[in-house]
């Protein structure tokens, strides 16, 4: 805490500074004054500016996204910058200019003459972003104000301004839309001129590799194992013939045997036992293949066949058997005729045999060629196999080109699908939009200049060159007015203090201009208050 020696300096101190402020108050307060009255008089003369606003809200669009996505990319923000690029370019702020006769009067004074009034439009134009309330960085709306020199011309102005923004964005979207659908049909244009380009390939290599194709192995193996069995029947075909055959030849040399025994006279019971033995064996063969196999079976037909041709062959050889045995038995009857035509042999079995033989050494060439056919074919699809693997790889190279192609072209469709329905969205006006919320307003007040602020100005400029003034005068103009002063300049004490005497008339004078300046102060004071008062409400 402060003692009493502390607290005596403190007061006298305050004192003292309450004494200075008396002995030199027209010195502040006429600076305070002066200042005031010129700084309150100067915001008079200024030119006052009203400023108008507008509130536009940004509308999302009417159809979902889940069923229609917006091929617009670009963030709000961006694109109000570019709107406000555009809408103020010198060519539309002048047209603006000529049609309001804006900035005229200012064109008049001298001090702004060579300003460009496309410049202090400009100046006169603000955009304000608005966020959207506890999403900081998401703009949902954005301010627009413009200041002038009459409420009617700010409103009118912004007005224009506010128009020229929802045009803007309504053809800003609608091109931007239709510019990515138009980029998406070229690049779709390009992709389907690759993608032919590759399918040109695919069928040229498919048609020149046909038959040694990946997608044709199974149909290959399915054939070449058609082409084996076959050539497994055809063989086994061959074999029968080339069995029968050896068969015919076999009767073909009995009947010679037997017209030579008959010619000779010697007995035919060996060929008999022959024929016997050998139908004996054809029709075991035939029991058996019956067991084993059905009547249809091609063995058990072949078998049928070989048995009624051989009974037939044995029944005409006992034909003639017996025709040539009678002559021998009876002698005396016998027929000149007969004997002679017994004795030359009948031609019809034989001749039936070589019919037999000589169809089936045809049949056997007909095997043969079929049997050489069917290898040369299965040689070829063999070949066709072996090539697959090496088809395949070729093919793999050239339809990697042609996949690539054909994700791309799929890929670009749906997506210009899906811009065309963006770019319809557009020009329905159902995609992002711009809506006024708060239209124009008329203001009732100027925004500028602010009466009160200036004159406030004026207050605090004069009571600081007052302030100054009155410590220089205070530093140069050095007297002794009270003990202290003396005391602080002789090291001695004050015995004895005459106080002021007035002379004759010199009380009454002192009141008198005291009541003058007190009147003074009293009148210039309310002037600065009623001057405050006035500029706070014209505010």
């Amino acid at each position: 805490m402060l003692d009493e020696e502390e607290v005596g300096q403190v007061s006298r101190s305050l004192d003292e500074y309450w004494a200075i402020a008396r002995r030199r108050c027209w010195y502040i307060l006429l600076p305070v004054f002066v200042f005031w009255a010129i700084a309150w008089a100067g915001s008079w003369l200024v030119p006052p500016t009203f400023e108008s606003d507008a509130l536009i809200l940004v509308e999302q669009q009417k159809v979902p996204e889940q069923y229609v996505v917006s091929n617009v990319t670009v963030s709000l923000q961006d694109r109000i910058q570019s709107m406000t690029q555009q809408i103020l370019s010198r060519t539309r702020l002048e047209s603006t200019i000529n049609r309001f006769h804006l900035y005229e009067t200012r064109r008049r004074v001298a001090f702004t003459q060579n300003e460009d009034p496309v410049e202090q439009m400009r100046k006169d134009i603000k955009i304000e972003l608005v966020e959207a309330p506890g999403h900081p960085g998401q703009l949902t709306a954005f301010k627009i104000r413009y200041s002038a020199g009459t409420p009617q011309l700010a409103q009118q102005v912004n007005s224009e301004l506010t128009s020229l923004f929802i045009e803007e964005n309504l053809k800003s979207q609608q091109q931007l839309s239709e510019s990515t659908t138009a980029f998406l049909e070229s690049q779709l244009v390009d992709a389907r001129v690759k993608l032919e380009e590759q399918e040109a390939k695919v069928r040229t290599f498919k048609a020149n590799h046909f038959g040694n194709l990946p997608s044709q192995v199974e149909t290959n193996v399915q054939i070449l194992s058609g082409l084996q069995g076959q050539l497994q029947g055809t063989q086994r075909a061959l074999d029968g013939a080339n069995q029968q055959k050896l068969y015919l030849e076999s009767l073909q040399q009995e009947y010679r045997s037997i017209q030579a025994s008959l010619g000779s006279g010697n007995s035919t019971g060996t060929s008999a036992d022959t024929f016997n033995k050998d139908l004996s064996d054809l029709h075991r063969k035939l029991r058996e293949a019956q067991l084993r196999y059905t009547e249809d079976y091609p063995d058990v037909v072949q078998l049928k066949d070989k048995i009624s041709k051989m009974e037939k062959l044995k029944q005409d050889i006992d034909t003639q058997v017996t025709g040539n045995d009678k002559p021998a038995k009876t002698t005396s009857d016998v027929d000149p005729g007969a004997a002679v035509e017994v004795q030359r042999g009948s031609t019809s079995p034989m001749m039936q045999i070589e019919s037999q033989l000589k169809a089936n050494r045809l049949e056997i060439e007909n095997y043969q060629q079929h049997e050489k056919k069917i290898e040369s074919d299965i040689t070829a699809y063999q070949a066709r196999l072996n090539l697959t693997p090496e088809t395949e790889q070729e093919l793999a190279d050239i339809s990697r080109g042609y996949e690539e192609s054909k994700l791309n072209y799929n890929s670009l469709l749906q997506k210009q699908n899906e811009s065309q329905l963006a770019t319809s969205l557009e020009q329905r006006q159902q995609g992002e939009q711009f809506r006024i919320l708060d239209p124009p307003s008329l203001p009732a007040r100027a925004s500028a200049p602010n009466l009160l602020l200036i004159s406030a100005a004026g207050l605090m400029l004069g009571f600081a060159v007052g302030a100054s003034l009155t410590a220089f005068l205070e530093m140069t103009n050095v007297r002794v007015r009270q003990e202290k002063d003396l005391e602080d300049a002789v090291p001695l004490k004050v015995l004895i203090g005459i106080p002021h005497l007035d002379a004759p008339g010199e009380h009454r004078y002192r009141v008198l201009f005291r009541g003058l300046r007190v009147g003074a102060a009293v009148i210039i004071v309310i002037l600065m208050l009623a001057g405050n008062l006035y500029s706070f409400y014209k505010s």
